[in-house]
This record gives structure tokens, C-alpha cells and sequence, in this order.
């Protein structure tokens, strides 16, 4: 008989117990081209996503497939390596599977990093973006389907999805470090096509100051499951309809390199306050 999502999360969640021990309480997505936070971790154990029993593999250029336990910051964390978008083939529940396990394991708070295009006129290619609210533009909610109670409530709020104590601890560490970090709120799209200059205006007239493929799947269940988020996109192009460049995956991933030595300060100094 085949088994239900619920029983899913757990198999795989008792698996990576019996691997690593004691899961640590931290979870940190790893996106395009961020993978540079993964040298200041002490790391304690790998688990490739091929041998994660229900887990999916990635399939993207940049996105590595592995489950890392160390420390970072004086604090152990587990980081996904690599992680899963809905162009890709996946359903939702496969998108975020992942963050179910982290919660079943003990999770409590989640930061998550994307790479973005920037609608908003104020910002910079290399620029690093708080995330302080999201627009969810994906065909499919995560929570569609079968609501398990263990799991959250059916009809989850989100009134704050992203963390204003973690946002007001990110500005501090800014102001202390004189980083130039940015605010805005992220459009989620489905992609895997890059936005037309017709809809890079459209995004920024909705409310729109970022535009990305991912994040807003794993922000939602980590919310309906109780966690707090902090969410960072770095912006690797800008869009709109006065602006000629054609961005490409090449593009974005070096820009994203750019903006690295920033991003893995202030996430490091995070975690030491946290």
C-alpha cells in the first residue's frame, strides 16, 4: 500500500535521525549561486539527496543535492545545498518536502535565499533584498489537498510570513556593519521563462520590488507549520520596460557571487545573536 505524505515525512525524517543524531533547531535554504555559505560551515555530516529515502533530486546547474549538519556562527544548523522548484517537473509537495522533514526533525526558525530580478528603480545588480512580504503568483498552492492537523491548520494566517524580529535584527546588523541592505516584497512565479519587460512593470505596479522562482512554496508550509522565516534575495538583474539587458542563468549566478561576502556576513551574524 502505498504510503501518505504524512508517513512520508516521517520515514524520512527518523532516516536522517539515525544518520546525524540530535537535528539542530536552524534550517538555512541555500539558493542560485549562495552556495559560498556552505564553506564557513564546520560541517559534521552530508547526506546526498540521492540517498535521502522520498526526498526528489535537483536538477538545476548550481544546486548541488546535499543535506549539510555543522556549525556556522557558533550555532548548529542543518543547510539544504541545492533545492527543489516547481519548473523543474515537481508538484508542490515535492517543492516542499524538504521543510516538512526539517520541521518533523525540529526546525523552529528557516532562512531562506533566492536570487531575484529587480523591479524596484532604487535597486542595484548585486544588491541584497530583505524580504518583508511576498505575492504568491504559483497556479498551485503548497497547502492544496489533504490537511494534516499534526502538520498545521487548515487555514493557516499570513499576516507576518517573514519574521519582523529577525527583519529588525538583519537592519541592525546593517547599520552596525554599514551594509547597504534593501527591503521589498518578492513576487513568487513559476517560471522557468524570465519575466517580458511587460511583466517586470506589472509585478512593480501589484506591489512588487523583487521577482523570483522559488521561496514562496517553502515560506508557506514552514508558516502553516509553525516556524519563524527570515528571507534574502540577492537581485541578479533588473527588469522593466526601460531596461534592454537579457538576463541569463550565467548572468544571475555571477551577480549572485557578487553579493556572497555580504549575505554570508549578515546571516552569520544572525545566528551568533539568535
Amino acid at each position: 500500500m502505498e504510503k501518505t505524505y504524512l508517513e512520508k515525512i516521517k520515514e524520512t525524517a527518523a532516516f536522517i535521525k539515525d544518520k546525524v543524531g540530535d537535528a539542530p533547531h536552524i534550517g538555512v535554504i541555500l539558493g542560485t549561486g549562495l552556495g559560498d555559505l556552505v564553506n564557513h560551515i564546520e560541517i559534521k555530516y552530508e547526506l546526498n539527496y540521492a540517498d535521502i529515502p522520498n526526498f526528489p533530486v535537483s536538477t538545476v546547474e548550481g544546486h548541488s543535492g546535499k543535506l549539510i549538519f555543522g556549525n556556522l556562527g557558533g550555532k548548529y544548523i542543518m543547510a539544504m545545498q541545492g533545492r527543489f522548484h516547481y519548473y523543474e517537473g515537481y508538484d508542490m509537495k515535492q517543492v516542499t518536502f524538504p521543510v516538512r522533514v526539517m520541521r518533523q526533525l525540529g526546525v523552529e526558525t528557516l532562512f531562506v535565499s533566492n536570487a531575484a530580478g529587480g523591479m524596484n528603480k532604487e535597486f542595484r545588480v548585486g544588491d541584497v533584498m530583505i524580504i518583508v512580504d511576498h505575492i504568491n503568483l504559483f497556479p498551485e498552492n503548497p497547502l492544496r489537498g489533504k490537511n494534516y492537523e499534526e502538520l498545521g491548520t487548515r487555514f493557516p494566517a499570513m499576516t507576518e510570513a517573514y519574521s519582523q524580529a529577525l527583519v529588525k535584527m538583519a537592519d541592525d546588523i546593517a547599520c552596525e556593519e554599514k551594509i547597504r541592505l534593501m527591503h521589498g516584497v518578492y513576487v513568487g512565479t513559476p517560471g522557468p521563462t524570465f519575466e517580458t519587460p511587460a511583466e517586470y512593470e506589472y509585478f512593480r505596479i501589484i506591489g512588487g520590488d523583487a521577482v523570483g522562482m522559488s521561496t514562496v512554496p517553502e515560506v508557506i508550509v514552514a508558516n502553516h507549520a509553525g516556524m519563524r522565516v527570515f528571507g534574502v534575495s540577492v537581485i541578479t538583474d533588473l527588469g522593466g520596460k526601460d531596461i534592454k539587458e537579457i538576463p541569463t542563468h550565467e548572468e544571475v549566478q555571477k551577480a549572485a557571487i557578487l553579493a556572497q561576502p555580504v549575505m554570508t556576513k549578515v546571516i552569520k551574524k544572525m545566528l551568533e545573536r539568535i
